[in-house]
């Protein structure tokens, strides 16, 4: 007989982080336990706000499944009985920590995964100043760089961080925050400073406006890119897509994703929402087949999970088994 219990948990940050539409200075994070003949399994998922998603919403979703999750539910049901978003994320990730741990197996060896390695990571500056961006670029001393934008201002921004860490890698995130004249006007420029990478420049659903547009950067789809039914209509305005547990609903339906694209030919960053280790740890079995991986959010967090996801520098250590997998 299966149980099934639902919690809030929240984690400071240790300091405000701002992206173009919000700023948060402590994320709060649903957790699903799945218990079965005393062995449990967990999952954490971020409810995003942008998405329409709330603690108290999510929460609601999952209760309404607890029936089905409580008789037996697999995570091939759950596909078919919920959608896509960060509620099916955690209980998907519960039933997949819940096989691993039944099985006394680590849960890539169920999937026919290569065994983890460490692999390196980015490190995110939230929207500023100029000025406070190209500092904390100087003082974090990392290779790799992902600077959130935020529209007006943002190739000042740019210019100050490349000024302050001239070898410094960069990829820059604008969270929907351009207009087409902006990617126009500022792909050259970003280019000429070895930027690698831009994160969704342009409004969900306005994406058709890059088409035709010359491409000196590669683009990245994120919030235009849940899950692999999303590709055809993006087909060819992109180069990347960000892959997040969050947004495909599980790690079931990440890897069905990751194959979708890069079956199309994309490349793929695997992201996550700001979260715990546990959120890191359930997106790690992806990492390996992705180009930039994007999983620093514990690394803003006052406060983590026990035991949390190592980071040595700018290198993630494989997750524990004992805190998920």
């Amino acid at each position: 007989m299966r149980r099934l219990s639902v919690r809030e948990v929240r984690f400071p940050l240790k300091k405000p982080f701002a992206i173009s539409y919000s700023t948060v200075s402590e994320v709060e994070l649903v957790e699903v336990e799945i218990e079965e003949d005393g062995v449990r399994g967990r999952g954490e998922c971020r409810p995003y706000p942008r998405y329409g998603e709330s603690v108290a919403s999510v929460t609601g979703q999952i209760e309404a499944m607890r029936a089905r999750i409580e008789a037996g539910t697999d995570r091939k049901g759950l596909l078919a009985a919920m959608p896509a978003g960060a509620a099916r994320n955690a209980i998907d990730n519960a039933l997949h920590d819940l096989a691993a741990k039944q099985a006394g197996r680590p849960l890539h060896e169920l999937l026919g995964l290569a065994a983890p390695e460490p692999v390196p990571v980015t490190y995110t500056i939230g929207l500023d100043t100029p000025e406070a961006m190209a500092r904390e670029a100087l003082e974090c001393e990392r290779p790799l760089l992902k600077l959130k934008l935020g529209g007006a201002g943002d190739l000042e921004r740019v210019e100050a961080v490349r000024k302050a860490v001239p070898e410094t890698r960069l990829i820059v995130d604008a969270n929907e925050a351009w207009t087409a004249d902006n990617v126009r006007e500022w792909l050259a420029p970003m280019a000429a400073m070895r930027i690698e990478l831009i994160e969704q420049p342009l409004p969900a659903g306005k994406d058709e406006a890059l088409r035709g547009i010359e491409r000196k950067v590669p683009l990245c789809a994120d919030e235009s890119f849940h899950e692999a039914d999303d590709l055809p209509a993006i087909d060819g305005l992109y180069d990347f897509v960000n892959i997040k547990l969050d947004k495909t609903g599980g790690l079931t339906a990440a890897l069905e994703a990751a194959d979708a694209a890069e079956t199309h030919g994309y490349g793929i960053m695997l992201g996550c929402m700001m979260a715990s280790s546990l959120s890191m740890a359930q997106a790690f079995p992806l990492a390996a087949r992705a180009r930039f991986v994007d999983l620093d959010a514990p690394l803003l967090l006052a406060a983590d999970r026990d035991p949390p996801v190592r980071y040595h520098g700018a290198i993630m250590q494989p997750p524990p088994t004992t805190l998920w997998g």
